[in-house]
């Protein structure tokens, strides 16, 4: 290096955890999304908005590899998701319980398939912790048939949790429950989410429920043939709170171009994409 010059910084090239890249799903000669591009960044919230038929839950399973795309790649910290992973855990639309298993013991086969030298106290322990972080610590040793629909999908916000995993995955899960009991767990996962630094996706009917939780909202067009429209950035402040969300400044605007999409443009947009329109950088927009 010449005498008195300085040295180059060095350019740090980050990328997102999750690259979901060009994405298609067919089924014989139906087409039920092409093109789809997108990133999750470690430690974001991204939930994924759209009519029935556009593909979300497939989706999904692709990240989760339960699924996978008849054309394009999804990559996970750089390498291809191939099948399903420990490090992705799902939370399903149903809880999923197994019916003969006490809710204790649900937990713990699920941290067993993960921890295979773990003695089995150690597990029930671990078990009994996770269900304690959602309310349920008098629950353990009941099994599903004695547990309301509140308090099993409860249970498998627990055992996904328990597992640490890298990214969380979830497929409308309060999607069944009543009002109150949504809400509660909407703000449960949230808090549950922040605490561990979790990644997590999240797919919904719920414009509500995506701005609550998200950090940024994936907007899809109707099928066949959908992609994503546009990427909507939530800027409206953290921690949030279900009750007092309409309140916030931002709030309406926010939610109007949400639904002014799905009611219109999510439509629209399926037949023709705007001029300039690049399914590799959707357009981001800030509300």
């Amino acid at each position: 290096m010449p005498e008195g010059s300085l040295p180059k910084e060095k350019t740090v090239v980050t990328r997102p955890y999750v690259q979901v890249e060009g994405i298609a799903r067919r089924y014989g000669p139906t087409t039920v999304f092409e093109n789809v591009w997108f990133g999750v960044n470690r430690g974001e919230f991204v939930c994924l908005v759209g009519h029935s038929g556009c593909g979300k839950t497939t989706i999904l399973n692709i990240l989760a590899g339960l699924d996978a795309p008849s054309e394009g790649v999804v990559l996970a910290d750089g390498r291809e998701i191939a099948g399903p992973s420990l490090q992705h855990a799902v939370i399903f639309q149903g809880h999923a319980l197994v019916p003969w298993m006490t809710a204790e013991q649900n937990v713990a086969f699920a941290l067993g398939s993960k921890h295979r030298d773990w003695p089995r106290h150690r597990l029930a322990e671990a078990a009994r912790a996770a269900l304690a972080k959602v309310g349920l610590e008098g629950a353990a040793g009941r099994k599903p048939s004695e547990l309301s629909g509140g308090m099993k999908q409860r249970v498998g916000i627990a055992r996904a949790f328990a597992i640490t995993p890298k990214m969380m995955l979830m497929d409308e899960p309060f999607s069944a429950l009543d009002a109150l009991t949504r809400g509660a767990l909407q703000e449960e996962v949230s808090r549950l989410v922040t605490e561990a630094g979790q990644t997590a996706f999240m797919i919904t009917h719920d414009v509500d429920e995506a701005i609550l939780l998200s950090d940024r909202i994936l907007l899809m067009t109707n099928g066949p043939r959908a992609r994503v429209a546009e990427v909507v950035v939530n800027t409206l402040p953290k921690p949030r709170v279900r009750a007092t969300l309409h309140h916030q400044p931002g709030y309406h605007a926010l939610r109007d171009h949400i639904m002014d999409f799905l009611i219109t443009r999510s439509r629209t947009l399926a037949g023709a994409p705007p001029d300039g329109y690049d399914p590799r950088r959707p357009p981001e927009v800030i509300i």
